[in-house]
């Protein structure tokens, strides 16, 4: 299993808690055929309605999708709107006892009114004003952080997250031990001084640092300025088709978008700082949280209307990306030579080791997983079928180069494959100078094609231990009996 298939389990375990700006998402659904005699305006006959939570609520929507567990903390107003969200919130979370209910405010609700498949108009009801009851919103917040492993603040600009209780409760969980990931809005992020992440989309960075975001290189200047000026951590910066970007002080990463195909763009943000934050919470690290985060971007966007993610579904996904990364990780020789350079500039440790792999068992699983215990990037060399037949007999190879590179490159511990037509890698091995040299304990070091070569730059040769019983002779003899 992958180390993201294993985050993906582990977000089972995870815990959050949401504070900010929850909404009452109404539809109203129903067919038009006519045109009202009073006005020039459809007419909609209404066939039924549904609600949900909106805003921060649909944050904590896709936290529950994931599997983790949920605290949520608002303000809703004494109203009809403020009881339905409240059994809403108890029915998605488990517990609404994290809503304020507010003298003389009214609750957010949007409606939307659809006829057919077409949305015909939105209407909307709030109270756009500072809070009045941050106390109980912080008591709310503080209990929560006692079973939780991070903490969201989903900012609407609706007026919950007040000035005071964004350094309030960033104060609280800093203290607690718990990150701080913040989905912000505005044009001051100076106010979310002190927060671990914020999680920008590409609109909302333009407007706060008053500088252009197109390409990576515009993008990570912009998000360092964020870095310098407003106390943050790192900076996830959402860029729509350009995928994502993650910014801290030590590095940037750009990670391309991997939506198939895109119908809806509305809550993905909500999937994002929801997906990001559950993996950080069980202590994944940010870069592998933000990837995660991204996946789940790339399935949200290709479903209609505010949606939600599950973790098979993030699964599915994860592994239809390792199939067709396989791909990409076949390479020849001098493109190899280029990643390995490349690997090397980065501090990381190259390791080599080959064969014929024609029918993949456990034993050759147990040597790939050493070699990569070995090093920090595995390249594989692969006997080409010509190669094989010379080595193996008329009868070899059972699957073809191409069906046995792509095997390869499906695993998780391998970082490249290349395909020689020589009878030995030797030449493989002096291209490429490996840092370490991996081959099973049937073979002695002085018997390892390369060993010597490897050794005289520093080199390390590493035997690997075999699994018993384990042979692609034996294991076709069988098959022909």
């Amino acid at each position: 299993m992958s180390d993201l298939a294993r985050h993906i389990d582990s977000l089972s375990r995870a815990s959050v808690l949401c504070v900010g700006d929850v909404m009452l998402d109404r539809f109203i659904y129903g067919s038009v055929d006519r045109v009202s005699p009073e006005a020039p305006i459809p007419v909609l006959r209404i066939e039924r309605e549904t609600a949900m939570l909106g805003g921060a609520g649909n944050v904590a929507a896709n936290v529950m999708a994931l599997g983790a567990g949920c605290r949520f903390v608002s303000v809703v107003g004494e109203d009809a709107a403020g009881l339905e969200l409240v059994r809403l919130v108890a029915k998605e979370t488990g517990d609404g006892g994290g809503l304020v209910a507010e003298p003389g405010r009214q609750t957010t609700v949007k409606t939307r009114f659809i006829g057919g498949r077409q949305q015909l108009l939105r209407a909307d009801a709030e109270t756009v004003a500072a809070i009045g009851s941050e106390e109980e919103v912080m008591v709310a917040a503080r209990t929560g952080m006692l079973t939780v492993g991070a903490v969201i603040l989903s900012d609407y600009g609706k007026g919950v997250l007040t000035d005071a209780l964004v350094a309030q409760l960033i104060q609280a969980a800093r203290e607690a031990g718990l990150p701080v990931v913040v989905d912000p809005k505005g044009d001051d992020f100076g106010r979310y001084r002190g927060a671990s992440v914020i999680t920008p989309n590409r609109k909302e960075l333009i407007q706060a640092t008053g500088m252009p975001a197109d390409s990576d290189a515009e993008v990570e200047a912009a998000c360092r300025f964020l870095l310098e000026t407003c106390g943050i951590d790192a900076v996830v910066a959402t860029r729509s088709e350009h995928g994502m970007s993650v910014v801290t002080r030590d590095g940037a990463t750009h990670l391309p978008a991997d939506a198939r195909e895109v119908f809806d763009v509305s809550g993905a943000g909500d999937t994002v700082v929801a997906t990001l934050t559950s993996a950080l919470s069980v202590g994944v690290e940010l870069s592998d949280a933000a990837r995660l985060a991204n996946l789940a971007a790339g399935i949200v966007v290709g479903k209609v209307g505010t949606a939600v993610v599950r973790a098979p579904e993030l699964l599915s996904a994860l592994h239809e990306q390792e199939w067709r990364s396989g791909e990409e990780k076949v390479d020849t020789l001098e493109q190899a030579v280029e990643r390995a350079a490349r690997w090397r500039a980065r501090g990381k440790r190259v390791g080599f080791t080959n064969g014929c792999f024609d029918l993949l068992h456990p034993g050759h699983i147990s040597l790939l997983n050493q070699a990569k215990a070995a090093c920090d990037m595995l390249v594989v060399g692969l006997n080409s079928d010509a190669s094989v037949k010379r080595l193996k007999g008329e009868t070899r190879p059972v699957q073809t180069e191409t069906a046995r590179a792509t095997v390869l490159a499906s695993l998780a511990c391998v970082d490249l494959v290349v395909i020689f037509g020589e009878d030995t890698p030797e030449e493989l091995i002096r291209a490429l100078r490996p840092d370490v040299l991996v081959k099973g304990a049937d073979y002695t070091v002085a018997t390892v094609v390369g060993a010597g070569f490897v050794q005289s730059y520093g080199g390390k040769v590493v035997l690997a231990d075999l699994v018993d019983g384990q042979s692609t002779t034996n294991t076709i003899k069988r098959m022909q009996r």
